[in-house]
């Protein structure tokens, strides 16, 4: 695991900056602290931070093959590499390490831009070929690994793990990308392939894209794809079994360390799922370690210790505060751009105590999204029967009346809140989701924004992508239409970025089992009722566990990896939000209505509404705006 950055030139083969390239390095130390290399070549520098995982002794990088004329720089694991490698030694390669880095030099020998469908496994790599004077970029098919790229009006392109080793080069332009600020304060984070600058753009997850010498930058290009089509017709015992199987096999190539490794265990059914399948497959107790609060309704260590308990783990918890809110510039270090996903807190913390004994854990992220198990999936399949029988020509006035006459009751329990339902049974299919998944709604951003800002986006509406990735989702029902945007969209725009920076920033490589690309593929073809039956999400996942997993934290309600934000803007934050709204660069901006901001903290503190997230997505973008125009934050006391 580790950082790569890099530049390439597309107008000739100037002189590559070494004091620019190695800033642009040292500034992603944290994801690679044992070893740093450099490349330098006439139009060419590449840079690499080391966390050392396989191969202690001879996978440095960046690295060259024996004819020096390619050289790579790669950040991840590619877990079936010992197999491809043994088919390369077939055909003459000749290898002189035993990672998995050089691997991928030999693949472009011998496949091209095609090696990446031989990878299995999360990766973002830049490979350069000297012979052709092309540079090759790959992004891994989920996105769990990320790479940022910028074009250069001197006709550089910079590319790196994380935007802060493009803004470490003098050239690159901080302009904000406005259409990047209505998608964060739409869905808390900004999808790809936007960044929040307009010089910076991801590479797409299952994306790669070319290079060359004298040649202008083209698009990137997919290589990989995923369809919900109902292709399994097995029987639920049967799936049951070749669900177990697939994921014993997906954690089993993952367990290849030479350094020690855990998993991160929550008590939820994907952790407990993860530790049973490693238990069974590791000579040693699994090192396991959790995160609890001191606010019970956001505590799950005691599930947790069951799990620990049935595996006789090395099991390790640490409680926090419920006024843990001292990370938050951390944070917005950690992930440069605004990012408003307030599990981040959380996740760090179980980053930082796994760190403390492992330099490698397996996680349970994707389970939601591989077998829709979460609750906005029900709820849609539960709307989406009315919105099927219904034309959006009467439902849109007739539902929409009620959405605004039903009144607004945040603080009551949840099936009193008919508001919502009324307004997502007056929207299309795509509309509707959207709607779900957003932190602030369309109603509420049109009053936040000024009409300056609204001038500047010149109409651009953030559903307009995911209804595109919806209606063009190839899928045989509704749920398996969403389930493609959640892996589209959501999982690397919000959950990979979550994980990836939080482990990265303390040292930790994190590995997702369940993202695995084959499992993902055979679990796309399960039938609706083999991930949702019964008002169960996740069912064909529960039913294979039931042999491993106690059925009380199987079928227990779904809990998330939270924190009392709502309770800290009417405590502790209350006063930090209030200071800020009275001096922050983003009401410099003359985009955001002060009055509307004013009113949303007051109504929140008097208990009016609930804001927590709407006040802390916009705690996270000032923070983040005064790092990325230089105007330091003032810091929480």
């Amino acid at each position: 695991m580790c950082g790569i950055t890099g530049m390439f030139d597309t107008r000739d083969r100037r002189t590559v900056d070494r004091d620019v390239l190695v800033r642009m390095n040292d500034s992603q130390h944290h994801r690679g602290p044992d070893e740093t290399g450099v490349f330098i070549s006439p139009g060419v520098g590449l840079g690499h931070k080391r966390l050392s995982i396989i191969d202690l002794s001879s996978g440095q990088q960046p690295m060259s093959s024996a004819d020096s004329n390619i050289t790579v720089c790669y950040n991840g694991e590619i877990y079936n590499f010992m197999d491809i490698r043994r088919q390369l030694e077939d055909y003459g390669y000749k290898f002189r390490t035993h990672s998995d880095t050089e691997v991928i030099l030999y693949a472009w020998m011998e496949w091209g831009e095609a090696c990446v469908q031989q990878f299995r496994g999360m990766f973002a790599f830049s490979l350069y070929d000297k012979r052709t004077g092309t540079m090759f970029l790959a992004r891994d098919r989920l996105g769990v690994k990320p790479l940022h790229v910028a074009a250069l009006a001197s006709g550089w392109v910079l590319f790196g793990s994380e935007l802060k080793s493009l803004l470490a080069h003098p050239e690159i332009k901080r302009d904000l990308d406005v259409h990047a600020i209505e998608d964060y304060f739409t869905y808390g984070y900004i999808p790809d392939p936007r960044t929040i600058l307009k010089a910076a753009f991801k590479l797409p997850a299952g994306h790669t894209m070319l290079l060359r010498h004298g040649q202008q930058i083209g698009l990137p290009k997919p290589y990989w794809n995923i369809s919900f089509s109902h292709t399994h017709k097995g029987s639920e015992a049967d799936l049951a079994h070749e669900m177990t199987e697939r994921l014993r096999e997906a954690v089993k190539i993952r367990l290849m360390s030479e350094v020690p490794l855990g998993a991160f265990l929550s008590g939820g059914v994907d952790s407990s799922a993860i530790v049973a399948m490693m238990s069974g497959l590791m000579h040693a107790p699994v090192n396991t370690c959790s995160i609890g609060f001191d606010v019970a309704a956001y505590d799950e260590t005691g599930y947790a210790q069951q799990i620990a308990d049935r595996y006789k783990t090395n099991h390790r918890s640490r409680m926090v505060a419920a006024n843990d809110f001292s990370l938050i510039d951390t944070l917005v270090n950690a992930y440069d751009e605004p990012f408003s996903d307030s599990s981040a807190l959380p996740t760090y913390r179980v980053c930082q105590l796994a760190r403390e004994n492992v330099t490698v854990a397996l996680s349970g992220d994707g389970g939601d999204e591989l077998f829709a198990g979460y609750r906005r999936h029900k709820m849609h399949m539960h709307e989406e029967r009315v919105r099927s029988r219904l034309p959006l020509g009467f439902r849109r006035p007739f539902f929409g009346f009620l959405g605004k006459a039903y009144p607004q009751m945040d603080w009551a329990p949840q099936f009193l809140r008919a508001r919502s339902t009324f307004q997502a049974l007056g929207m299309s299919t795509a509309e509707a989701y959207v709607n779900s998944i957003s932190i602030m709604r369309p109603h509420m951003r049109q009053q936040m924004m000024t009409n300056t800002y609204r001038r500047e986006i010149q109409g651009y509406r953030s559903l307009d992508h995911m209804r595109k990735v919806i209606d063009s989702a190839p899928a045989d029902d509704v749920i398996g239409q969403i389930q493609y945007a959640d892996i589209k969209i959501w999982l690397p725009g919000d959950i990979l970025t979550k994980v990836d920076r939080a482990s990265m920033a303390v040292g930790l490589e994190a590995r997702e089992p369940l993202l695995d690309h084959k499992l993902l593929e055979w679990a796309a073809g399960l039938p609706l009722n083999m991930r949702i039956r019964n008002g169960q999400g996740k069912y064909i996942l529960k039913k294979a566990m039931e042999p491993y997993v106690p059925h009380d934290l199987l079928y227990r309600p779904k809990q998330g990896f939270s924190i009392p934000i709502s309770a800290w803007f009417r405590g502790p934050l209350k006063n930090t939000i209030s200071e800020m709204l009275k001096a922050s660069p983003m009401l410099d901006t003359g985009w955001f209505d002060r009055g509307f901001l004013d009113k949303v903290l007051d109504d929140h503190a008097r208990g009016v509404a609930d804001h927590g997230r709407l006040l802390w997505q916009v705690l996270m973008f000032d923070r983040s705006l005064s790092r990325l125009v230089g105007t330091p934050s003032k810091q929480l006391v």
